[in-house]
């Protein structure tokens, strides 16, 4: 019999191809009560990307995943359950009401989720970006997801995708490559942007490092010189206080292109050709043995093009000659005459095209020129070698090394300027005979300019000598009247008594040109001495700086020590910063200038001066303030000099003040100029609360500032820490800023604790990048030892140790 089709069978008929569309393609959203099954995709709107459940090469697993809709090769840029695929059963992606996604098989195994969002009405869409994201049904307009897969990206990343960090919530951004092609488990290598220092674009495994991109100049990362000529890609690199990212676009939107990290320890850049249906690799590292992660060692040079491939900086040798004639020059270089960084006779050469060395460990300042950076540089002790930060344009910026410069190699093209630091000695070596002819022309012009600087030099000597008799006689004649008025009882100094410290009572006076003079007289009850007294005489009588106090003169008579000093008319800071009213004249500008001054005159006194000099008792009593509020760093008596070798020393006499005393000098007698960092750190947080560390407690767990400051930290709540009589307008960043140097100057540890050098970029700079601090030492009171009733001599012991607290004014 036959069968024929009514016009309900062709209508079904008609329909059925419809349906089977509608299973396979559900559009760029999905919806609560919505799902995807296996066999069902999302579509972006544009058509370029596509979401579901895919298996890989020679596999069965099943994931959830992301690939590119519009070319012939399947090829994933995204995974979901890369860590836990579906082995069996039927896999489903859906949102929950609360908005997490959720994969699911059959029987409500879960193999993947994402944390619940505060969206009221949730859905999900996969964007024609390739992002998959979470959001607010009514709210397609803006850029604000509650989820997105480019936070979270796996081994590819694709234009607008960030790689790096935000530093408000802790996010890493990194790509992760396959276990293998048919694995999309995570394998062991990966990359990311590295935050310490400079930061520079790494590929590593947990071990080691691979291969290191470098730094960012401005124009591209170091490691990477051929990222100028790429016309059709646009770079960028976000470093500020919340973000630390690298980003591309494509300027072409026909071309496709992704990095990828692989499971075999390569990093590519691919491009999609279609005439031949492929990807095509158009860069990829590493790419050569200088690729490889300092194959020279430190000060050694890589140069692919060379045989060996190995040499060392010019004014160095092998570490081990034998192991370089080997072919091993993974020791690599020592330098061959110390650096002479007292009498300032160090200079440079320039490495060009270079990828620079490793900065890690390098200091970065944006606002300063090149020639800022090299006289920085030679201001530094420890700094061995600097460059510009960034290139486009004129070269701007600083970036100093201060330790060994490890995996510097040499490009053909590209590449970057280095300056090394280099003895005097090794300079000249390098200058041959054509220098060596000019060196002596120019001895014969500076011997006749000699002379006549010597003949100058000798009348103003004579000039000098006249004028310094006058105030000696002066000094005298002063030291005199004074001395007689003690010791015939007067009533006359009493009334010029600026005020009373450790050393004795301190009076105003005037020389006979009427220049106005402070005077120090050490008190017969005094803790300190005449060998104070005469360290104090000795030591700054050699120092000159803006941020320290000037000594004019010294007195002694019988048993009476005075120290003649010039006059500043503010007194010390402790009377402003302690004083509720006094204390609103302190505005935050001149409290910045005021932390900066005391930061320049301390890194005077550890590098910049003829001596290595520790303190031993920087408070907010001994900062001076001059007419116009300058600081400057007073009372020696502590003080100690530093042999050229010492980096620290240990002593049975602690002295100086508690609450500014570093844990480790205080418990053990070690000090160092990282003790000084230590006062600075209190000093610092002083200055922004306007609280004293010592004897005053904050909140029921009875914190001292440090412990109150760092609380606060942790909280993300330090703008509570400002002085309220600051006022409610001032700069947020810098105050920030210099509440986060202070913490990492009172951290416990002194390795953790910057040098001074470090602290002044810190400082200076709104760019310069600043590690999270750790928790300071001495943050909480004692038990009930009650550090204020402490007289200004009292002595007791601790571990053996006698501990001298003098209380200055």
């Amino acid at each position: 019999m036959k069968k024929f089709i009514t016009s309900k069978h062709l209508l079904c008929f008609l329909l059925f191809p419809s349906l089977l569309f509608t299973l396979s393609i559900s559009g760029d959203t999905l919806t609560q009560g919505q799902y995807i099954t296996d066999g069902k995709t999302l579509i972006s709107s544009g058509g370029n990307f596509a979401l579901g459940f895919f298996s890989p090469t020679n596999s069965k697993s099943r994931y959830v995943g992301i690939w590119y809709n519009t070319i012939s090769v399947q090829t994933v840029v995204w995974v979901a359950n890369r860590e836990k695929p579906i082995l069996t059963g039927n896999g489903t992606l859906t949102i929950s009401g609360n908005g997490s996604l959720i994969i699911s098989d059959d029987n409500s195994t879960i193999y993947w989720s994402t944390p619940g969002v505060s969206a009221g009405n949730p859905i999900a869409q996969l964007l024609d970006t390739g992002n998959f994201v979470v959001r607010e049904e009514w709210n397609s307009a803006t850029e604000i997801y509650e989820w997105q897969s480019f936070d979270y990206p796996t081994d590819a990343l694709l234009p607008g995708m960030k790689l790096g960090w935000n530093l408000t919530s802790g996010l890493n951004r990194y790509l992760t490559g396959w276990t293998s092609p048919s694995d999309p488990f995570p394998g062991p290598y990966f990359m990311g942007i590295h935050t310490n220092g400079d930061p520079q674009v790494i590929l590593q495994t947990t071990k080691s490092w691979l291969w290191r991109g470098g730094n960012w100049d401005g124009v591209r990362f170091t490691g990477i010189p051929e990222m100028k000529t790429y016309s059709a890609f646009n770079f960028t690199f976000v470093d500020n206080e919340e973000e630390m990212y690298y980003m591309y676009h494509i300027l072409d939107d026909s071309i496709i292109s992704r990095l990828i990290v692989n499971y075999d320890g390569t990093t590519q850049r691919l491009v999609w050709l279609n005439e031949s249906s492929m990807w095509n690799v158009f860069w990829f590292a590493p790419k050569d043995p200088c690729d490889k992660v300092s194959p020279c060692g430190p000060f050694g040079v890589c140069n692919p093009n060379d045989s060996p491939m190995c040499e060392c900086l010019q004014g160095f040798d092998p570490e081990s000659p034998t192991n370089w004639a080997m072919r091993d020059q993974s020791d690599g270089c020592v330098r061959l005459t110390p650096l002479d960084c007292r009498n300032g006779t160090d200079g440079f050469i320039t490495v060009s095209m270079t990828k620079l060395p490793d900065t890690s460990n390098a200091t970065v300042n944006m606002s300063m020129t090149l020639d800022e950076c090299r006289t920085l540089c030679l201001s530094n002790c420890s700094c061995t070698a600097y460059a510009s930060a960034d290139i486009a344009g004129n070269e701007t910026g600083c970036v100093i090394w201060t330790t060994e410069l490890t995996d510097l190699r040499l490009y053909t093209y590209g590449g970057q300027s280095l300056y090394v630091r280099l003895a005097a000695a090794d300079l000249i070596k390098s200058q041959g005979h054509k220098q060596g002819v000019v060196a002596v022309v120019v001895s014969v012009l500076l011997g006749t300019l000699l002379i006549i600087v010597i003949g100058f030099c000798i009348l103003m000597k004579k000039k000098k000598k006249k004028k310094r008799r006058a105030e000696e006689r002066s000094l005298s004649y002063l030291c005199t009247i004074w001395i007689q008025s003690w010791l015939q009882p007067m009533t006359s100094p009493q009334k010029n008594k600026l005020g009373e410290g450790g050393f004795g009572p301190v009076y105003k006076g005037t020389l006979a040109e009427g220049q106005d003079i402070a005077v120090k007289r050490l008190s017969k009850t005094s803790a300190q001495g005449i060998d104070e007294f005469k360290n104090e005489v000795l030591l700054i009588a050699k120092l000159q700086h803006r941020n320290l106090v000037r000594l004019l003169g010294f007195c002694i008579q019988g048993d009476e020590r005075m120290l003649v000093y010039e006059y500043m008319p503010n007194k010390s800071l402790d009377a402003f910063l302690f004083d509720k009213v006094k204390g609103a004249s302190l505005d935050w500008s001149t409290r910045y200038s005021i932390i900066m001054g005391i930061a320049r005159g301390l890194l005077y006194l550890h590098e910049d001066s003829r001596f290595r000099i520790i303190h031993r008792d920087l408070k907010a009593s001994n900062i001076l303030l001059d007419k116009k509020m300058t600081p400057k760093i007073s009372d020696f008596g502590m003080a100690r000099i530093f042999g050229g070798d010492e980096t620290e020393v240990n002593t049975r006499k602690v002295v100086g003040t508690y609450g500014y005393m570093a844990p480790e000098y205080a418990m053990d007698g070690i000090f160092s100029v990282k003790s000084d960092v230590f006062s600075f750190g209190v000093l610092v947080l002083e200055i922004i609360s306007g609280q004293k560390n010592r004897g005053v407690y904050y909140s029921e767990s009875h914190l001292n500032l440090l412990g109150h400051a760092w609380s606060l930290w942790k909280e993300e709540n330090c703008m509570e820490l400002v002085d309220e009589s600051i006022g409610q307008e001032f700069p947020m960043a810098e105050i920030f800023r210099c509440i986060k140097v202070g913490l990492l100057c009172v951290q416990e540890r002194p390795e953790d604790r910057p040098t001074m050098s470090s602290v002044v970029l810190m400082l200076g700079s709104e760019n310069a990048l600043l590690p999270n601090p750790k928790r300071p030492g001495f943050i909480a009171a004692r038990g009930s030892f009650d550090l204020d009733s402490l007289t200004n001599q009292e002595s007791f012991t601790m571990n053996a140790m006698t501990i001298t607290v003098v209380d200055g004014r």
